[in-house]
């Protein structure tokens, strides 16, 4: 009897695509996975069907391999193939894909258009006031209309690192104008919005152009040190609770976020003739004036990607077939009620100045402990370290103090010139978030 299961491309070789290929592994519909990704992750290539390294920027490569390995569905990763067109090449080529077309992931690959796109379809209230600048002329400014309270950001893809932040990041004004004329550098344009205050949290949809499926709310942490200190970071570490909501979200805001996220996919699919496949993940602030997008990505955020694939007790195979060619369903995406804190471990030095080509020793991980390897590679039997964020512990329980003791004993077990954030998925960090928000209230009243 012929075998029907899929054949899956998965794009890109991190701790995201990971902990995908992990939850396609345990699907009930059993795909069969082939890779195309930066490196040889072994944590992929010791099981895929199939594995390739290649530029992900390259659709014509993408497409030869997806033909090659006999793939019948598609599933971009990271960002970059999204802004080379690499799935409007799959789809041409007849192989659907779960992910969206260069032109609807504009929401992600310019900041600039994001923020113009929420203002073109009535959606200014939940944004900050913003500009985008072609020059640093009449920017200092706009620093001043702004109180000084104002953030600079990169108008495309920077892997996360493209936001400095005035008071943090950016002493002065002259510290942001230096900022900004250096990432003018290489784009076009920058954006300079209002700073809001409050506590962050993500919000992934999972869609297939017509039926809209919300994740549990995620709380990622960005910055570099415990304590939230130092630079911005891809995200040390997230995690979610049991109730999928979090002690600062009102269900007011809960729903507010989630209708946000069903308009954008709307007014994309309305605006460029072609409905929004795969997943749209809003980077939302609770703040004293209600809720602010900060901004939004066209794919699985990483790392809260760790957390949802670890805590979904659907079909991922099932999944991606209804993203990409329709008829998703919510029971392939239910997620237990269940806490999950991820912490990721770092080279030293990172994020501005990793080390790189360290050797990574996973000899003492706690048995039952898998970590979801990310910026690795394998050189003749050894996994090395390649500068970015290394690998990835997610632990799961009944209460937060539970998933994040977990996580933190396989965080603790990786020896050598490494650093992760113990307070990640503490009760005293989360608490600050609370606090935070009901700080920002009092001083608007």
């Amino acid at each position: 009897m012929p075998d029907s299961r899929d054949t899956v491309l998965l794009i890109g070789s991190g701790a995201r695509e990971h902990a995908v290929f992990r939850a396609l592994q345990r699907a009930p519909s059993a795909p069969r996975v082939a890779v195309y990704g930066t490196s040889r992750n072994p944590g992929l290539t010791a099981t895929a069907t199939a594995y390739t390294v290649g530029a992900l920027t390259d659709p014509e490569a993408v497409v030869a391999f997806a033909r090659e390995c006999g793939a019948t569905l598609a599933f971009p990763g990271p960002e970059a193939p999204l802004a080379a067109g690499v799935v409007d090449a799959l789809e041409e080529a007849g192989v659907p894909t779960a992910g969206p077309r260069r032109a609807l992931a504009r929401i992600e690959t310019s900041k600039g258009y994001a923020r113009d796109f929420l203002a073109r379809h009535g959606l200014s209230a939940v944004q900050p006031r913003f500009r985008r600048f072609p020059s640093t002329e009449g920017m200092a400014a706009y620093f001043a209309e702004l109180g000084g309270r104002y953030v600079v950001k990169a108008d495309g893809l920077m892997g996360g690192k493209g936001v400095r932040v005035a008071g943090e990041d950016l002493e002065d004004a002259d510290a942001g104008l230096a900022w900004a004329g250096e990432l003018l550098q290489s784009a076009d344009s920058v954006v300079v919005e209002e700073l809001c205050r409050g506590p962050e949290f993500s919000l992934f949809t999972f869609t297939d152009g017509s039926i809209a499926v919300h994740s549990p709310f995620v709380l990622d942490h960005k910055r570099a040190f415990p304590g939230d200190e130092g630079p911005n970071t891809g995200g040390m570490g997230s995690l979610s609770l049991r109730d999928h909501s979090l002690p600062y979200l009102s269900p007011h805001l809960a729903r507010a976020a989630r209708l946000v996220n069903e308009s954008v996919l709307e007014f994309l699919a309305e605006e460029n003739g072609h409905p929004y496949r795969g997943v749209l993940y809003g980077g939302f602030m609770a703040t004293a004036d209600g809720l602010r997008v900060i901004e939004y990505n066209a794919r699985l955020g990483d790392p809260e990607a760790l957390n949802l694939m670890a805590l979904l007790d659907g079909d991922m195979g099932t999944a991606l077939r209804g993203m990409a060619t329709g008829g998703l369903r919510e029971e392939d995406l239910r997620f237990r009620e269940e806490c999950s804190v991820c912490k990721y471990v770092v080279p030293e030095g990172y994020p501005t100045h990793p080390l790189r080509d360290v050797p990574v020793d996973l000899s003492g991980v706690p048995a039952g402990e898998v970590p979801y390897l990310a910026a690795v590679d394998e050189r003749e039997g050894q996994l090395v370290a390649t500068g970015s964020r290394t690998l990835a512990f997610v632990g799961t329980g009944a209460t937060l103090a539970e998933a994040e003791a977990r996580a933190e004993k396989g965080a603790r077990s990786i020896p050598g010139p490494f650093f992760h954030r113990s307070d990640i998925g503490t009760d005293d960090l989360l608490a600050q978030r609370v606090a935070l928000l009901a700080h920002e209230v009092r001083g608007a009243r």
